[in-house]
């Protein structure tokens, strides 16, 4: 079995760029992990990886059983990051354009504000506690997840429109925010005004942008 020193090396030598101390990287395993036969890293406990100027997640990792912070970097992309993730998830406060290479379920928050997102597709098919995208550049909530246990937060996003929160009203549990983080959107008048635009476009009456 490979050992995490070994895994980092190897990496080190393809991207001579990675300036990451070695002692740092073992502290950012909070817990006990385990080096499969194909690279990946499985970890029983949580990974810290903020605030350690990463342009990339510097390893392979397949299961955390806790959390997984790799916020308040230059990430441009979440290439290694977890498949699942039974705590919190969080890359708010980095460089994304994109969520692909997200964790596909989540089982608490999971956060993605204060990045260049103009839309969600690559988030997690399941979140069990809340979505935070708020700050960003949305223009659209597709590839929001399937289900969100929590709040949904898309506040401070200019050019998001509100009918795209059609999409999502009946995926989430919690609250709804969007004109700010402050100010609960109503639910049930989303799902009416969904209800109105329908008709209006099934009337032929135009395309009246609730």
């Amino acid at each position: 079995m490979k050992s995490l020193e070994s895994i980092y090396n190897s990496i080190l030598l393809e991207n001579q760029n990675t300036n990451i101390d070695i002692e740092l990287l073992k502290s950012c395993v909070i817990g006990t992990y385990t080096i499969n036969d194909d690279g990946s890293i499985d970890v029983d406990g949580m990974v810290r990886l903020t605030n350690k100027y990463l342009t990339k997640i510097p390893f392979k990792f397949r299961n955390v059983s806790g959390s997984f912070w790799c916020n308040s970097n230059p990430l441009t992309s979440l290439e290694g990051a977890p498949n699942s993730v039974g705590g919190d998830f969080y890359c708010s406060d980095n460089q994304l354009t994109s969520l692909e290479g997200s964790p596909n379920t989540v089982g608490g928050s999971f956060g993605c504000n204060y990045n260049q997102l103009t839309s969600l597709e690559g988030a997690p098919n399941s979140v069990g506690g809340g979505f935070y995208c708020f700050i960003n550049q949305l223009t659209s909530l597709e590839g929001a997840p399937n289900s969100v246990g929590g709040v949904f937060n898309c506040s401070n996003n200019p050019n998001l429109p509100y009918s795209e929160l059609f999409k999502i009203v009946d995926r989430v549990r919690g609250d709804i925010y969007y004109s700010s983080h402050r100010t609960l959107e109503d639910k049930d008048k989303i799902r009416r005004d969904r209800d109105i635009k329908n008709v209006l476009k099934d009337d032929e009456l135009g395309s009246l942008d609730v």
